[in-house]
């Protein structure tokens, strides 16, 4: 009896002890049927640039976000391990939650394919799962709490197949994080607390704001957010950013620009903690989401191995307010920024070529080098001689002779090439309100026939209104040759209106016909041949007098037999005054300037380079008819 007594007076105090105990687990775990609730509550609405041509179209999102299911229990996926002196080894084909939970770094999931590759294996993998149901859209939705700091924040994270961005790998984890001031989801809840802050994930850092802030696109409570096609760093809005590394924004262009299609993931909550236990039990994993390759093309490690999983508010206060995006258009000539873009897959390319072969790496970079020297050493670069202008020059006497003669008269010269910035921005601005309809709000305006119409004129009047400004080079440098010494900026205008509708009218007829030739298969080379060909019109009815006929006829006499010289040379002006504008300013990128002012630096440098192509040219219609034995 005194057996019995006892057992039940210890049941009792057990229980007075588990019950609370369980209470106050309950509530340090955020009551998951409250959590639950606000996960769904909040869950974010993706925007996913929409896939034209799939599977294998890398311009937009092959992939979705998904449950980490389309890894553990594939049978496609190879568990495997390296170490230090003995290498890469395999562990398990098909691993499972359970065989890799509490596994440390140094173990890799390794998809089939390799990501320095045929990518397109992974995004065909990822259509079949997606066929056979085995890729949901799913978020994995996580309570975040932080010591020393009230409150807590919601995470959602992404989890994606493959990242196909500047860095190739396996696997990818992103996401965003809303904070609460409340201590619990229970006490948001019943008091209809709305999210104090948000932050989206962008590579190594993120983009932080209000959640009243006008930039936080909502659908009810939902926020809408905007995964980049290929890298998965998430952003506001729908555009092209230009990522230049700071406070690990990563470098590259990201891509969220339309058309999109709307994804909506169901959310899974997680533990508040890593266990080697329970349904979620791969949290505990610390290896990677990938296989193992050098650098940025190592697979990512998972949620709980990153700041913001256990440093929510200490990690989102470091973050960028910002993500510069790319600007609507230059002035004059091409985007910096644009030029930026193309530039970073250029690098990134020769990067991920080094980590798959160096020797392939190694004999690209000899190839540019030689290409360089012999360049240098094959071309005849001296004398210079400013005083005989109508002369025969070889390649690199031109190229020279060009930047001496204006760097001698710059002032004129750059005077005459700023003239560019308000003609030629002017223009295009007419072409693209044409575009638009003549409305402020360009989706209302930009109807078919708009958009065709627009693009067409601009297609013309930009190149007209730069061969119109050269034009006025040309004149400075006909009144220096004919009258034996220099005119001014107003003087050499003058001499281009005197023949205006002959300048423009032989540079639209060359255009138009170029494009007629071009549209067809068998009159393309033709309409290459006569670009060339057609190169000194503007110079034969400034020097000469000429119509539009001779001028033509004139200048095709002038080429022929000399069509590759005149192709080199003017190719090569045409390459310099393109690319000055970004080469000089391409790494203002990196600084805080912003992305509009580089822009316009890069228009300004192009707007002065228009002079130095029309003097070359010049240099280049002297040269020819010194080949042709008009000049003594």
């Amino acid at each position: 009896m005194a057996g019995r007594t006892r057992a039940i007076v210890l049941g009792i105090l057990a229980l007075c002890l588990v019950v609370p105990a369980a209470a106050a687990a309950a509530e340090g775990d955020g009551e998951p049927g409250a959590a639950e609730r606000l996960a769904e509550r909040f869950a974010p609405v993706t925007m996913v640039r929409e896939q034209l041509d799939p599977p294998c179209d890398t311009e937009e999102e092959q992939y979705q976000p998904t449950s980490v299911e389309t890894m553990l229990g594939n049978p496609k996926v190879t568990l495997t391990r390296y170490a230090p002196g003995e290498g890469l080894e395999e562990v398990v084909k098909a691993p499972t939650a359970a065989d890799v939970a509490g596994l440390p770094d140094g173990y890799y999931l390794d998809l089939p394919g390799k990501a320095l590759g045929d990518t397109c294996v992974y995004a065909r993998d990822f259509a079949r799962l997606k066929e056979e149901g085995r890729a949901p859209v799913v978020t994995y939705a996580h309570i975040a709490r932080e010591e020393g700091h009230p409150g807590f924040a919601l995470q959602y994270w992404f989890f994606w197949y493959f990242n196909q961005f500047n860095d190739l790998h396996e696997g990818d984890w992103e996401g965003m994080q809303i904070t609460f001031g409340a201590e619990t989801p229970e006490q948001a809840l019943r008091s209809g607390e709305e999210p104090r802050e948000v932050i989206l994930f962008q590579h190594a850092g993120g983009e932080r704001t209000a959640w009243e802030d006008s930039k936080v696109k909502k659908d009810g409570d939902h926020p809408v957010v905007y995964p980049a096609a290929g890298s998965h760093a998430t952003f506001y809005d729908s555009a092209v950013y230009v990522e230049n590394g700071r406070k690990g924004s990563g470098v590259g262009c990201d891509n969220t620009s339309e058309p999109v299609r709307e994804l909506r993931p169901e959310p899974v909550l997680l533990p508040e903690r890593a266990s080697e236990r329970g349904p979620f039990k791969w949290l505990s994993y610390e290896g990677r989401w990938g296989e193992r390759e050098k650098g940025f093309n190592n697979g990512p490690t998972g949620p709980a191995t990153k700041t913001q999983w256990s440093e929510p508010f200490d990690w989102m206060a470091k973050q960028r307010t910002t993500s510069p995006r790319l600007p609507g258009s230059s002035i004059v000539g091409p985007e910096v920024t644009y030029v930026f873009c193309g530039a970073i897959e250029v690098v990134t390319d020769l990067i991920n070529l080094e980590a798959k072969s160096r020797p392939a790496a190694i004999g690209v970079l000899a190839g540019i080098a030689l290409a360089i020297v012999l360049f240098l050493y094959l071309n005849r670069w001296s004398p210079i001689d400013l005083e005989h202008l109508r002369a025969r020059r070889a390649f690199g006497q031109l190229i020279r002779t060009a930047f001496r003669f204006y760097r001698h008269h710059w002032k004129t010269l750059g005077a005459i090439g700023l003239t560019a910035v308000p003609i030629v921005g002017g223009l295009t601005f007419l072409a693209q309100a044409v575009g638009t309809g003549g409305t402020i709000d360009e989706a209302a305006g930009r109807t078919g026939f708009n958009l065709a119409t627009g693009d067409l004129l601009e297609g013309f009047v930009h190149p007209l209104a730069e061969a119109l400004v050269a034009a006025v080079a040309v004149v400075f440098v006909r009144n220096l040759v004919e009258g034996g010494r220099t005119s001014g900026f107003r003087a050499c205008w003058h001499g281009v209106r005197a023949r205006f509708w002959r300048v423009v009218g032989a540079e639209l007829l060359g255009k138009i016909g170029v494009l007629l030739l071009a549209i067809t298969v068998i009159g393309f080379p033709i309409a290459i041949y006569k670009v060339v060909a057609w190169s000194f019109v503007q110079q034969e009815v400034l020097f000469t007098d000429k119509s539009f006929r001779q001028a033509f006829r004139g200048s095709s006499a002038l080429v022929r037999g000399r069509w590759w010289h005149t192709a080199s040379v003017s190719l090569f002006l045409v390459v310099i005054a393109v690319a000055a504008g970004p080469v000089l300013t391409l790494a203002l990128i990196f600084t805080t300037l912003p992305l509009t002012w580089i822009n316009l630096l890069g228009s300004l440098v192009f707007a002065l380079m228009i002079p130095y192509a029309g003097v070359g040219r010049t240099l280049l219609y002297f040269d020819l008819q010194a080949r042709a034995g008009e000049v003594e």
